[in-house]
């Protein structure tokens, strides 16, 4: 039960980063002299961090253990965190860039270790740390801007206070650093033929077309609704309120997904939700915002869950299951990184949100697409060779 807490908590905090900045966007923007390309580019840097960094994620956890690259990178996420308060661009960015690598190796080691340690509950313990990841989205989508005005209007103390549920988190994750010190290591195969699975590259597409769909939600969708004409604490808690719907989604999809004879449909359905749900967004009436905001979180929470529960049904075992998901996730989060920076330079080129709406129906075709290939019930071909630990 510790393990399982733990574990949901260290995703709590996988989140924050993104939704907080793009809440006080146009704060910071003002406060820090920040142009529509900066702007663009402080939400693409933590995505583009999650596809550099994925790769050393296997290496690490192999070296010095997956509890204590866990605490190492929480740890760190704290410090990326409380940087990002400093009233300066650039331990801004390097705040976010940090926040953003140590995301990278959490979000690739997750999978991995509900493969290990919840073999027979993997659709529970999947829905609940992506929940908790929507969770920690939601609550810095809706709590980032009443703590600034809470605290004086301090933009920096507002984007460092995310820094303490990191902390929280590292101290409730010491114990299980301690057990694993107490058990004998075991010799780490070498995974092969990973990267030239067709299946493979499947599930790194959907990965990562899904997720170009989410961080244009997680760092754009305050700036539309309030361009559109809703004040930021309004267009923070619809925000909020839709992630929360997607925290709900990411519990109830994998048990479903799980339970059919494969993942094909309930990929593509969910993928129509949300491209749907953001048109509605940009082009529907307010009046119907709340609508729109519902449906946008079952797409898109389901979404994540889906790829997710994906990475590991597609896996024979966990070492599998983790090399999987560090390539889904490098590949995955790199092609990610164009969703947010073209919604920015998009803005900055036609003066408006609208031309978005082409570029989410491009990326939530693909992600249909590559989702109905993923979603077949087979495992990716790879080999594993013996390599002794040294």
């Amino acid at each position: 039960m510790l393990l399982g807490i733990s574990l949901v908590l260290i995703a709590f905090n996988l989140r924050p980063v993104f939704s907080s900045a793009s809440a006080l966007l146009p704060e910071i923007r003002t406060q820090l002299g920040l142009d529509a390309l900066g702007a663009g580019l402080l939400t693409t840097l933590p995505v583009v961090c999650l596809g550099a960094f994925s790769p050393l994620a296997p290496k690490l956890a192999q070296r010095i253990g997956t509890e204590g690259t866990l605490l190492a990178v929480t740890l760190l996420l704290a410090l990326g965190t409380a940087l990002r308060g400093i009233s300066s661009i650039w331990l801004l960015f390097l705040g976010t860039a940090i926040a953003g690598a140590c995301i990278a190796v959490g979000n690739v080691l997750l999978p991995g270790l509900v493969k290990r340690d919840f073999p027979d509950r993997t659709a529970l313990l999947t829905g609940l740390y992506t929940m908790a990841l929507c969770g920690g989205a939601a609550g810095a989508a809706g709590l980032t801007l009443p703590i600034e005005h809470a605290l004086g209007g301090s933009l920096g103390l507002a984007l460092s206070a995310w820094a303490l549920p990191a902390i929280l988190a590292a101290v409730i994750w010491m114990p299980q650093v301690f057990r694993s010190r107490s058990q004998p290591r075991q010799s780490h195969p070498r995974v092969r033929g990973l990267w030239r699975d067709r299946l493979a590259w499947r599930v790194t597409l959907f990965m990562g077309l899904q997720s170009a769909l989410a961080y244009c939600v997680f760092g754009w969708l305050v700036p539309i609704l309030r361009e559109r004409g809703l004040n930021g604490v309004a267009a923070g808690g619809i925000v909020s309120a839709s992630v929360m719907v997607q925290a709900a989604a990411c519990l109830v999809v994998p048990h479903i997904a799980v339970r059919g004879r494969d993942q094909r449909v309930i990929n593509v359905v969910l993928c129509l939700f949300s491209v749907v749900a953001l048109l509605g967004l940009l082009f529907a009436p307010l009046s119907t915002v709340w609508l729109w905001a519902v449906l946008q979180g079952i797409g898109q929470g389901g979404l994540i869950a889906a790829a997710m529960t994906v990475i590991v049904l597609r896996s024979p075992d966990p070492l599998v299951a983790s090399h999987l998901s560090g390539m889904a996730q490098c590949v995955g989060y790199l092609l990610a990184s164009i969703g947010p920076l073209f919604v920015g330079l998009i803005r900055d080129w036609s003066g408006s949100f609208a031309a978005c709406g082409l570029l989410f129906v491009a990326l939530g075709a693909g992600a249909a697409w590559n989702g109905w290939q993923a979603g077949r019930s087979v495992h990716v071909g790879v080999r594993a060779e013996a390599a002794d630990v040294k």
